[in-house]
C-alpha cells in the first residue's frame, strides 16, 4: 500500500461518524488523575511539604518542570474558560509580580536553590501582557533560583496572543530564552471572530508565526477551535487551509465546550448561533481529513504534529506524557506551578493555588504558600493514573508497566474495569488480552471514553441533589 493510500486508510478508520454519534458523552480530559474536581480543601501546606520531601528522598537532582501563570488579558474572549483577569490597568501586573516573587522564594526555600529545570511554560491569561522589562526581571529571578538546562535540551514555551505582539517582540522572547511558541488563532473567519470578541487578521497572525521561524524557535504550535458561533464546515475550511499552508509544527483543534454556568463570559455568546451536533461532527472530520492529508500525525485527543516534531517522535518511542498543559515530552518531571490558580504535580500529589487574586495575596501576606486545595494519591490512584496516562499517550496499556500489588495480575486487579470495556471491545474500539489493552485506530478519538472505565471516582455512588455538569463532551 502506498503512503498516500495508507494515510487515507488510517483517516477513514480514525473518523467513524456513526460510532462517535453513538458514544459521545461528557467526560474528563485526563490532564491529571484523579481529576481536578476531586481536589479538596483538606490538602494543605503540610501535605505539599511531604510531597517535596519525597522528591528529596528520590533524588534531589531530578529536573523540574515550572509552570508560571500570568492571568491578565487586555480584552475578553467570550469562549474562554481559563482563569483570567480582564484589565487595562498595567499596574496590576506589577503588583502581581511582587507577590509572585514572594511565592517563588517560598518554593525555593522548600526545594533548595539551584534545582535543575528541564521545562518551563508560561500560560495565562496572556503572558505577553507583561512588558519586555517585566519579563526580563521575572526570568532573571527564576534563573537566579533555578539551574536551567541548555536550550538544546530544554523545552521553554510561552503562549502568545498574536494581537498583543509584533514580530520584533517575538525576537525579544527568543532572546529571553523561550524556544517554543503557542499561538491562539481559533478561527480566521471575520464573522466568527466578531461573535466571540476576538478579531485578529490572518496577516497579523501569520507574521508572528513567520517571525518565530526567523528567530529560531524550535517549535510553533497553533490552537484552533471548532463549534464556535456562526462556524460551518464551509467557513472553517479556509482557516484550516491557511494554517496548513503556514506549516506550524503542531496544531491543536479543540471542541468548544459551551458551559455558561461555569464560565460567565460564555453567557455573552448567542446560543442560537452555535452549530448543531452534526455540523460540529462534520467540522471534526474536515480537520482530520485536511491535517492528516497534509502529513500531520494524529497524536491523541485534539493534537496533531509534523512527523519530525518532538511530540510525534516521543509518541513513536512511547515516551509521550500528559499534564495540565496537554501532551508533553517532559511531563514526567515534577511540576511546580507558580501564580494564581496554578496546579502543581509533585510526587504522588496535586495541589492548586488560590483562584482569586485577593485570596492569593492574603495567603502570601500571611507568609504561607497560597495552596487552596489538592489531593494526595493513594496506591490505587497511582496505579490508575499510570494506566490512564499510558492509554491517553500510547493507546496501549501493558500490565507489566503498572505498580500492581505483589501476586495480583492485571486482569484480576481490573476485573470490573474490563467488564465495563466489553461493550467498547464489541464495537471494535480496542482489544483486551492477558497482558493488557490495545486501542485500535477507530477507538483513538474516543480514548476518553475508554479511560473513563478505569476512573474509580466516576463510578462512586451519586450524591443526591442537583448535579453540575463538570465535563465537556468527549467528542
Amino acid at each position: 500500500m502506498s503512503e498516500d493510500a495508507a494515510a487515507v486508510a488510517t483517516r477513514t478508520e480514525l473518523f467513524d461518524a456513526a460510532l462517535i454519534r453513538k458514544l459521545t458523552l461528557n467526560g474528563p480530559r485526563y490532564t491529571s488523575y484523579p481529576t481536578a474536581d476531586r481536589f479538596h480543601g483538606g490538602y494543605g501546606i503540610a501535605a505539599y511539604q511531604a510531597a517535596i520531601g519525597s522528591l528529596s528522598a528520590e533524588g534531589a537532582a531530578a529536573p523540574l518542570s515550572l509552570y508560571v501563570h500570568i492571568p491578565f488579558c487586555a480584552s475578553l474572549c467570550y469562549y474562554c474558560g481559563c482563569n483570567k483577569i480582564i484589565t487595562q490597568e498595567k499596574g496590576k501586573a506589577a503588583e502581581y509580580l511582587g507577590y509572585l516573587y514572594r511565592e517563588i522564594a517560598m518554593q525555593v526555600e522548600l526545594l533548595g536553590r539551584g534545582r535543575a529545570v528541564s521545562q518551563l511554560h508560561f500560560g495565562g491569561g496572556t503572558p505577553t501582557y507583561l512588558t519586555d522589562e517585566q519579563m526580563d526581571e521575572l526570568l532573571a529571578r527564576l534563573r537566579a533560583d533555578f539551574e536551567f538546562v541548555s536550550d538544546e535540551e530544554g523545552e521553554f514555551s510561552i503562549e502568545v496572543d498574536p494581537r498583543t505582539v509584533s514580530p520584533e517582540r517575538i525576537g525579544v522572547l527568543r532572546r529571553q530564552g523561550f524556544n517554543r511558541l503557542s499561538l491562539g488563532v481559533q478561527d480566521f473567519d471575520a464573522e466568527v471572530q466578531k461573535a466571540v470578541n476576538r478579531v485578529q487578521s490572518p496577516e497579523q497572525t501569520l507574521a508572528v508565526l513567520d517571525a518565530a521561524r526567523t528567530y529560531g524557535f524550535r517549535s510553533v504550535s497553533v490552537d484552533l477551535i471548532y463549534g464556535l458561533p456562526l462556524q460551518s464546515v464551509a467557513s472553517f475550511g479556509p482557516t484550516l487551509d491557511r494554517i496548513i499552508a503556514a506549516r506550524p509544527d503542531r496544531v491543536a483543534v479543540y471542541n468548544y465546550a459551551h458551559m455558561p454556568n461555569l464560565f460567565k463570559a460564555q453567557k455573552l455568546i448567542n446560543e442560537a448561533d452555535l452549530p448543531d451536533g452534526e455540523t460540529r461532527l462534520a467540522m471534526l472530520g474536515l480537520c482530520i481529513e485536511k491535517l492528516t492529508g497534509a502529513g500531520y500525525v494524529y497524536i491523541g485527543m485534539d493534537h496533531f504534529a509534523l512527523p519530525e516534531d518532538d511530540l510525534a517522535r516521543s509518541r513513536e518511542v512511547g515516551k509521550l506524557q500528559r499534564n495540565f498543559q496537554g501532551y508533553s515530552t517532559h511531563a514526567d518531571a515534577p511540576m511546580v506551578a507558580l501564580g494564581v490558580s496554578a496546579i502543581s504535580a509533585v510526587g504522588n500529589s496535586y495541589s492548586q493555588n488560590e483562584k482569586t487574586l485577593t485570596a492569593y495575596y492574603e495567603r502570601i501576606d500571611a507568609g504561607a504558600l497560597p495552596i487552596a486545595r489538592g489531593i494526595t494519591l493513594n496506591t490505587d490512584d497511582v496505579i490508575r493514573r499510570t494506566a490512564i496516562n499510558r492509554l491517553m499517550c500510547n493507546f496501549i496499556l501493558d500490565y507489566d508497566d503498572l505498580p500492581l500489588p505483589a501476586g495480583v495480575s492485571g486482569p484480576e486487579y481490573f476485573a470490573t474495569e474490563l467488564e465495563r470495556l466489553k461493550p467498547l471491545e464489541e464495537l471494535g474500539l480496542l482489544c483486551v488480552g492477558s497482558r493488557g489493552v490495545r486501542v485500535k485506530m477507530r477507538g483513538r478519538l474516543l480514548i476518553r471514553n475508554i479511560c473513563m472505565a478505569f476512573d474509580q471516582y466516576l463510578h462512586l455512588p451519586k450524591v443526591e441533589g442537583p448535579q453540575v455538569m463538570r465535563y465537556s463532551r468527549t467528542i
